[in-house]
């Protein structure tokens, strides 16, 4: 089997789960409030204790819990298995479970953040609640993002200074050339994980900085290297990042109007009566699914066309056409990505162009 056909059956596989386990919590959400389940844990950790917010943790904790035993077939299949299946990851199942368990922490410390803020909000605001908790979700969003470079993803990879002298220098200049403020060149060990190939610009003020992967910087030319930066500096220069996260805020902010005027007919569906009551948790989870189930591909839709103006930016700015086309075809090959996938995938699934619409903006860029 040649590397396009693989790439077409690794994406079949992947986007076909996608599709299975959005479906399969849905369900499963559906059933746990349908069945009373729900109710019966909320009001057995009431019994526990009578402080509201600190039964919401503990609600949480539980069905955090369950979900994930009742999902670790499909997760630990397309995380793990399906990886190695087309030779992906060489990681081993040991360091595998301890992200797994470090993911779901931290994925849990930002949930109880969250989801009590929620709950604060609305028993303080009775009428703007919506709007308020739609903020500070944003606001929260925002807090992470500068976060991240610093102090998540070093939870998950190991950080080091760009080495490559020459390379840094380099990357240095081009920041330089596109009026882009960085704070320095890193790589991280993605070699230890996963062998697809990745680079990226990360972080807000003081924590922005390129990101350049093991897998990416060593089996790569300067130039393809500098053509991928361009890229993603374009994003800045452009306030692509800002875009997006525009339009990610009015989707939150949508999704809680939505729920701010329907609640309590979608509440009477399930035997509930107010969404104060933490056993209403679910509904909420079942809003931000449905409704991000018909956003995606408007988001998409959006985002591919940010990523195509980047793209022209990269272009026009190193004028490495021949560097861009062949850095296209080694990340295709290397992350097995589908060149050429089905209208339909490409419009819910694809938040860039595909890799073939790319390499074609390329050969025929002036």
């Amino acid at each position: 089997m040649n590397v396009e056909d693989r790439a077409k059956q690794y994406s079949t596989i992947k986007y076909s789960l996608s599709i299975i386990e959005t479906l399969y919590l849905v369900i499963l959400l559906v059933v746990f409030l349908g069945s009373g389940l729900s109710v019966v844990l909320a009001d057995g950790i009431s019994r526990i204790s009578t402080n509201h917010y600190l039964s919401v943790p503990v609600y949480l904790l539980v069905i955090s819990l369950g979900y994930y035993l009742l999902n670790f077939p499909f997760n630990f299949y397309h995380s793990y298995v399906l990886e190695h299946q087309f030779s992906l990851s060489k990681q081993k199942i040991k360091d595998w479970f301890n992200d797994q368990v470090k993911a779901a922490g931290l994925s849990y410390i930002i949930a109880i953040i969250l989801i009590g803020a929620f709950y604060y909000i609305l028993r303080n605001f009775a009428n703007s609640w919506w709007l308020v908790i739609s903020l500070f979700w944003i606001f929260f969003s925002l807090i992470l993002a500068r976060l991240t470079p610093t102090l998540i993803i070093p939870l998950f990879f190991k950080y080091k200074k760009l080495s490559d002298d020459n390379l840094r220098n380099r990357i240095m200049n081009l920041a330089d050339k596109m009026k882009v403020k960085i704070l320095d060149c890193f790589e991280i060990d993605f070699s230890k994980k996963t062998l697809k190939a990745n680079a990226a610009f990360v972080g807000w003020g003081r924590t922005r900085r390129v990101i350049l992967a093991d897998t990416l910087k060593d089996k790569y030319t300067y130039d393809e290297i500098e053509v991928i930066l361009a890229h993603e500096f374009a994003h800045y220069r452009f306030k692509h990042l800002l875009k997006l996260i525009l339009i990610n805020s009015i989707a939150t902010i949508l999704t809680f109007y939505l729920i701010y005027i329907t609640n309590s007919r979608t509440l009477s569906l399930f035997g509930l009566n107010s969404l104060s009551d933490i056993a209403a948790l679910p509904v909420i989870f079942l809003y931000f699914i449905l409704f991000g189930i018909i956003t995606q591909p408007l988001e998409n839709f959006f985002s591919r066309r940010l990523e195509r103006n980047a793209d022209k930016a990269a272009l026009n700015i190193t004028g490495l056409k021949d560097a861009f086309v062949s850095m296209m075809e080694k990340l295709a090959a290397q992350n097995l990505a589908d060149k050429n996938p089905h209208p339909l995938i490409k419009f819910y699934f694809f938040d860039h162009p595909p890799i073939s619409e790319r390499i074609a903006l390329a050969k025929i860029f002036k």
